[in-house]
């Protein structure tokens, strides 16, 4: 039998999904993305080079809304 494992899925306001305990991540279009470590962060404003993944390229978005 199959070990069962939590998945905690947390939205941070502004910025990236937080998932944790995910073995890995499927995307829209069938794409998997294994995760190699306990907490990832998922791309939500689209910026990010690095997609699926965040590289906090909302945080420029941030600073520009300000000015």
């Amino acid at each position: 039998m199959s070990e069962v494992r939590r998945v905690v899925v947390q939205d941070c306001p502004g910025g990236p999904l937080l998932i944790r305990g995910a073995d890995e991540v499927v995307g829209g279009d069938g794409t998997v993305g294994k995760v190699e470590r306990p907490v990832v962060a998922l791309c939500r404003c689209g910026r990010s080079e690095r997609q699926p993944w965040c590289d906090a390229s909302h945080r420029a978005r941030r600073r520009r809304k300000k000015d």
